[in-house]
Formats: C-alpha cells, structure tokens, sequence
C-alpha cells in the first residue's frame, strides 16, 4: 500500500466515495511528563469517525502515523491491526451505507514541529505541547480522512497532567479530570488544534452589535510560556484583534462563526502561524524579548490579521484540494496588509508589502520552480512546497491588481457573497470567478488565464521621447522571459517626477491606464513638462518588475534619497534591487546607492530591508575581489549611520544590529566588545540581551568570543531563546572541529529539535569562513538523497535548502548541482525542485558576479 504521501488522484477518489459526518477525538497527554521508559515517548489517541459510503462494499482508507495500533474496530467488528496498518494507512474493506470506526493508537511526541510537539523549557523544566498539522500532519495525532474536502465537526477530549490547561478549537472545560471541548462547525482535518501545558494565559473579549440588532460576543485568549510572561505585551494583541474583527465584520457581512478566538504563542513553531478556527498559533518570537522597531510590530499585526482573515477564507470556505491554495492564503496575505492599513496603527504597511513581500514573490516567479498561483499539486509533498512567495506574495499582488481592475466595491461584494453561497464548503477557482464576474461585470476568465493560470513576472520599461523640453510620447514597454512569455493586462499609474527648486524629487503628473502588448503609449502624458524620474507602477497597482530609462536610472544615482514620497522610493529601492538580481546593476553600485542614500530612509521597514539586500549584494553578486574593499565600506558607513542615529530611536537600533553583521576589522570588533562590557557606550542605545547575542555572534564568527564566554552569556540568559542563539554562536565559530561537529548534529543525528536544526544551520555557513566549509560541498550531495528518505519533510526542506553550499560560489559548485541533478531523475520531485531553486539562486549569483566584475 502507498506510503504517506498521498496524491490528488487519491484524495479524489475518496472524496467522491466517502462523506464524513463527525469525528470523536480523545487524548491521553498525561505521558508527556516524568521520566521516559527508553522508548520513543507516546500518548493514546482513540478516535472515532463517522462516515457515509455510497458506494456500499467499497474499499477505501484512513489515514494515520503511529508507532503502533493497539485496536481498529469498523462498524462494531473488530480488525487486526497487524493486518489493516501499515504505519501510515488503515485500510477499510466492505464499507457500508453508514460506519462507524473507531481507531485506539499510541501516536508520537514531535521534536520536529509536526504533529504533536513536545517542548521542555531549560529554564524551569517545565513541558509545552502543541499541535501543528498543515498540510497533513493531524494523521500523525489522530486517525482520520486527511484531506481538505472531507470536512465534518469535530469533539475534542484530553487528559492531562495536573496543573495544566488543555485549549481546542471549541469552548473547553475539565469536567471529572477530563477536558472536554464543545463540538465545532464543520472543518477540515488540518486546522483542528490542541494546545495544552502551564502557558501563562490572558483573556478579554470582543463585542459588535449589528445592524439587526443581534449582538455578538467572542470570548479572547492569549497565551505563551511563563517564562515569556513578563514580555507579553498581550494588551496590543488584544488591540489589533479587536480592530481587525471590525474591519472584517464591517467588510465582510458574515459574523465571525467559530465561538472563541484564543491566540498561542508557542515554542519552536515551523511557521509564522496558523489559522486555527477559535485558537490561532504563532511563533512565540512574535513575543519581544528586548527592544525592536516599529516594522516588528506591523509585522506582527499584519500576521495576525491574516490569520483572522482565514476564518473566512480558508476556514470558512476551503479549497478542494491543495492546487487552489491560493484561494486561502492569497487572499490572507492581501487581506493583512489591507486591514492593516484600514484598521490599525500601521496605515504606511502597503509599503512594506511593495518593499518586502514582492521582493519575495518575485524571487519565486523567476525561480526555475515557477508555477502559476492556481498550481498544478500532485500529492502532499508538492503541496508543503507550495507555501511559497507566489501562493503568497505574487497571490496577494495579483489580488491587489485585481482590486484596481475591478473595483474594491466589487470585490468586497463579490467575497460576500461567496462566504454566503459556500459557507463550510470547498471551493475551486471557477465558484470564486463566478462571483467576482457578477459583481463586476468584467471578464474574470480572460483575466484569471493571465494572472492566475500562467507563471513568470513581466517588465516595465518607459520610453521617454522629448521634444522643446516637453514629453512628445511615453510609451511602456512590457517584456516576459523566453520560459514564460505572457504578456498580461497591467492596471498602472505612470508617476513623473522632477527637481524641485528646494532639492526634493516629487511627482507633479500622474495617470491610471492599462498597460497591454508589448508596447503601450501613455497619451494623456504627451505635452507634459519634461521629467527627471518617470516611475512605471507608481503607486504599486500592479505585479511587475519595473525598470527605469537611462535618465530616470540616472536621476536615481543623484537624488534617490531626494524622492519625498515613501512608497514611490520603496518602489525605486525595489526596482533597484531586483535590477542587481539580473545582473543589469552591479552589486557595487547598489552597495553606493545604499551607502549613499540608506540613512536618509524614514521607513524602517524598508531601512531593514535594504540592509537585508545589502549583504546579499556582497556575500553573492559582488566580484569575490572587490568583497573586502566592500566589507569595509559597509562596516564604516553603517557605523557612521549608527552614531549619526538620533539618541534611542529605532533607525540607531537597526544601523547598530547592521553595524554588528558587518564588522570584521578588528576595531570593529574591539567597539562590540566594549559595548557588550560596558566600557564604550553609544547615547540612547541600549545593549539588551537580544542586541548582547546580535554582538556576540559576528565576534564568535570571527574568534573573538569563544566557547567559555557564550557559556557566560547563556548563563545569563539560560532561556530557551538564549539556547537557540547560543547554539547558532557555537556553530559560527572559525574552527574545522566546529564546523565538523556542526554538521555531524544536523546531518549524522536527529537528536536536535527544529529550532536547534535550524540554529545549527544558520551558524554553520558564514561569508567569511568560505574556506572551512568548502570540503561539505561533496558532502552535501552525497548525502541529501538519504536524508530526505529518513526525515521528516520539514526537517528534510531545513537540511536540503539550509545547508546548500551557496557560498562556494564557483563553476564547480554548479557543475556539482547539476551532476546530481542528471544521477537523481527519479528521486523525489519535492527534494529535486529544492536542489533546482537552490542552483538557480547559484547560478544567479555568478552571472551578478561576472556583472560587478565588469564594473571595475
């Protein structure tokens, strides 16, 4: 019987057989307390589903990941385990017209962050679980049908240790020493939710009376660790919370429908979050541990009001299978940044969205693993992978694109309805089509073919024509790769900018039009007054890359910092930096403009984000000889930002933690030193313990703090957050033993738990110590295929992309690549297509390498 890794084709099958009115899950948690036996540590799960078959005598399957199967029973007959499982499936002979099954099992504590995780807290011993699932892992804590179009409602029961609060998606109580949880709506397997533990826990509520004079009362929940407790702003969760169930309610017209909303923040988590009808999960980073800037908290809400934009989309109305992911996380991820700005503090987050969120996407649309947003998912595996920037990022820009084209009223219209026609159904892309036709009168088949059903990012170019000092035609040009060559209709506004008498760059003309074909003039700008910056995309309506004409290119060199509109220059920033990725700017020239310009930035998220960019120019497009000379330029202009900050603001604390990741001279060095004892101080920068371990790491990289002195300062902070970046610091020191024993961890063992996998990987790799990690470049290759069969999938994606030798960046690396490549055709398509993105991020690399050479 095929093994875990169930395909469409099956998922079909069952779903045309098999309907499923209710599950009966009970746990027995109380193991994951004292001492273990020797043996893997487990819990009892028995469960019992409810399910109609209409094709009576039918075979089918459940599906489950367990140790072991103490009984299965079908419709009151009892099977032998030993027979029907096979470790991932029981399988189910002469089904009738109704059925009973009930499943008892010993399931798996996970230290992978799949499943049922287990999590003991250094600091007081104290144990954590939690349940993570998607897109298939609630098979590895109960028996059921795992897939998302079979939903059913769900009864929840736990026991626990004493002392503990058990959390489900309904309303709980502990009744006779057992928690018993009300029974939800009609869900899909993976966003049922246990969390159970001593988690420090808040409450408030929410209350909106409606137009009918119904009044609705959701009861909120926060929790995290108690040795987080003391950093748990939870007052501004509950804020943004409350803010973003208005705005959703007020634009949705579909009351919230899942009873409580409890929000955990919980240890070693995979994701960012997951939305959990009545008990949303996030990772518990998003729990401050020392001072951070503005961008951390608009971070954080934008993520909690994607969560709570799934309990609509997604929660609500789900995807039939995982192919229209996108109709879930697309929407979520648009939805954020819109609520966001509509309802929160953070009315400036669609310029992080232009900033942060494309830049991702359009890394994904040019990978050579490029899909469309409705993708084509074979089986699980590819679905885990597909939780990419473009079900994402690209998914959200194309829905922002859409609103422009559309109308928001339309698509606010057209959301209403489809909650209202496919409420605690499944969806595909034609039942959402069909209402946002109706809504807006446009043609959405001609439009989806375009935006939702072809890969690949189109280019924006102006062509200017002057005469007399005045535009006698601007045209843009729209271009596609060879790989992808739709050209799409783009929704634009064209910004023309121009010297002000005062020094400042602002746009003194601007018009909407489509943008289709290859070639399309802009008519309403003829006459106009000759520009010095014309800005394709202004305002960011559309999903494109945009390039400048070579005056405008060069008004930027000058005057980038110039431009007074903060989204217009996040956009030029962007547009930039997507130009180094090309290989059309050399890493150097970006490396001046940033050097140049960065610290006249007033956002901080896009301040951030051009640090991130910046070591990426450095460490992989620029020449490797020019490297130290650029090394240099960094540290001494990101330390001349820091003490040019203003005392105690948010832009000193992002130029200082840059300043650390860029200090390699041994003054620099010295300066971190005595800020972390005490014996230099900067006005108004306080050194917290997070900002001690962003100091600390770039010494131990560089044999400046070794392995005693990180002893000291996990001393000091003996928490699990202190562990994991003392583990990256141990991993980052410049020593073979080191690295040896580094890799041996991660790659021979699996005794570290997915935060400590993934602290391990980021220490290992460091742009300085190219030669140390060279001789793991053979061993990389030859041992991914194995690794992939042994672990679990998302301790398999850590290793394969996290320890891909990016940085031996030579032909040979590539030539290594691509020889495994051509020896594995048959290993698995999720593993190839990481090795694939990962050699094309190589090969991308060169060619800005060759660029920056040419530079000199």
């Amino acid at each position: 019987m095929p093994g875990e890794n169930l395909s469409r084709d099956e998922a079909r099958e069952r779903a045309a057989l098999l309907s499923v009115d209710g599950y009966d899950v009970s746990l027995d948690l109380r193991s994951a307390v004292g001492e273990a036996d020797g043996e893997p540590r487990t819990f009892r799960s028995v469960t019992t589903i409810r399910f109609r078959c209409n094709e009576p005598g039918a075979t089918s399957f459940a599906d489950l990941v367990a140790p072991s199967v103490t009984a299965v029973s079908l419709n009151g007959k009892d099977l032998d385990p030993s027979e029907v499982f096979d470790g991932a499936r029981i399988a189910l002979e002469d089904l009738a017209a109704e059925n009973e099954l009930v499943v008892d099992a010993q399931c798996a504590y996970s230290r992978t962050g799949e499943g049922m995780h287990r999590f003991v807290d250094p600091e007081d011993g104290e144990v954590y679980l939690y349940t993570q699932y998607e897109p298939a892992d609630s098979r590895r804590v109960f028996a059921n049908f795992e897939q998302p179009d079979l939903k059913a409602p769900f009864r929840f029961e736990a026991r626990a240790p004493e002392g503990w609060t058990v959390w489900s998606n309904g309303a709980g109580e502990l009744v006779d020493g057992v928690w018993k949880f009300a029974e939800t709506k009609p869900i899909s397997t993976y966003i049922t939710c246990v969390v159970a533990g001593p988690y420090h826990y808040v409450t408030d509520s929410y209350s909106r009376t409606f137009a009918d004079g119904t009044t609705l009362e959701i009861p909120l929940g926060a929790m995290c660790r108690k040795g987080l407790a003391p950093h748990f702003d939870a007052e501004d969760v509950f804020l943004v919370t409350k803010q973003g169930l208005d705005f959703f309610h007020e634009h949705f017209d579909y009351p919230y429908p899942f009873g409580k909303y409890d929000q955990a923040f919980v240890p070693e988590y995979n994701l960012g979050a997951m939305e959990n009808p009545g008990l949303v999960t996030f990772r518990e980073e998003f729990i401050f541990r020392g001072k951070v800037t503005q961008a951390s908290y608009e971070a954080r809400a934008n993520v909690i009001l994607h969560e709570m934009a799934h309990m609509w989309f997604g929660d609500l109305v789900t995807m039939a299978w995982w192919d229209d992911l996108w109709l879930k996380e697309s929407f979520a991820d648009f939805m954020g940044t819109f609520a966001n700005v509509g309802a929160t503090r953070f009315k400036d987050a669609w310029i992080t969205f232009a900033n942060r969120r494309k830049a991702w996407a359009y890394r994904a649309d040019q990978l050579p693993s490029t899909h469309p947003v409705t993708a084509d998912i074979r089986d699980l595996q590819d679905a885990k992978l597909n939780f990419d920037g473009i079900t994402y990022a690209k998914g959200a820009s194309v829905l922002k694109q859409l609103v422009a084209y559309a109308g928001q009223d339309a698509f606010l219209e057209g959301a209403r309805r489809y909650f209202k026609r496919h409420a605690y159904g499944n969806t595909r892309l034609g039942d959402l089509l069909s209402v946002l036709g109706e809504t807006s009168g446009r043609d959405m088949t001609a439009w989806s073919l375009s935006w939702l059903q072809t890969a690949g990012v189109n280019a924006l170019t102006p062509q200017v024509t002057l005469a007399d000092s005045r535009v006698s035609e601007l045209a843009v040009v729209q271009e596609a790769p060879e790989s992808h060559p739709e050209l799409r209709p783009h929704r634009v506004a064209v910004g023309l900018y121009r010297l002000t008498d005062g020094g400042a760059l602002e746009r003194y003309a601007r018009v909407e039009t489509d943008v289709e074909g290859p070639r399309t003039v802009v008519a309403e700008l003829a006459g106009a007054e000759a520009p010095d910056l014309v800005l394709v995309n202004d305002d960011d309506l559309t999903y494109c890359k945009i390039r400048f004409d070579a005056a405008s290119l060069a008004t930027l060199r000058e005057h980038l910092g110039d431009l007074t509109d903060p989204l217009a220059r996040a956009l030029c920033w962007s547009a930039l930096w997507n130009m180094t990725r090309d290989a059309l700017l050399p890493a150097r020239d970006f490396i001046a403009l940033v050097l140049r310009f960065a610290g006249r930035e007033s956002d901080i998220g896009v301040l951030q984000m051009l640090h991130a960019w910046t070591h990426t120019a450095l460490d992989r497009y620029a020449s490797p000889v020019w490297r130290e000379t650029g090394g240099a330029l960094l540290a001494e202009g990101a330390l001349r930002e820091l003490r040019a900050a203003g005392a105690g603001s948010e832009h000193q604390l992002a130029w200082a933690r840059f300043f650390a990741s860029t200090a390699t001279a041994e003054p620099d060095l010295a300066l971190l030193r005595e800020l972390l004892d005490g014996t230099t101080t900067i006005e108004g920068l306080e050194v917290d313990q997070e900002l001690r371990w962003a100091f600390l790491e770039p010494l131990a990289a560089h044999g400046a703090a070794d392995e005693s002195v990180l002893a000291a300062e996990l001393a000091r902070d003996d928490t699990a957050s202190g562990k994991r970046h003392q583990v990256r610091c141990l991993a980052a020191r410049p020593s073979a033993a080191v690295k040896a024993q580094a890799w041996a961890q991660v790659v021979e063992s699996d005794t570290l738990s997915n935060a400590l996998v993934e602290a391990t990987i980021a220490g290992f790799d460091q742009p300085s110590q190219r030669e140390l990690t060279a001789p793991y470049a053979e061993k990389y290759f030859a041992a991914i295929d194995r690794l992939w069969q042994e672990r679990s999938i998302q301790i398999g994606m850590d290793i394969v992309s996290g320890l891909f030798p990016a940085l031996q960046d030579r032909p040979e690396t590539l030539e290594a690549a691509d020889a495994w490549l051509a020896a594995h055709q048959d290993a698995a398509p999720a593993l190839r297509r990481l090795v694939l993105e990962a050699r094309d991020d190589l090969a991308r690399a060169l060619r800005g390498q060759e660029c920056d050479a040419r530079a000199r």
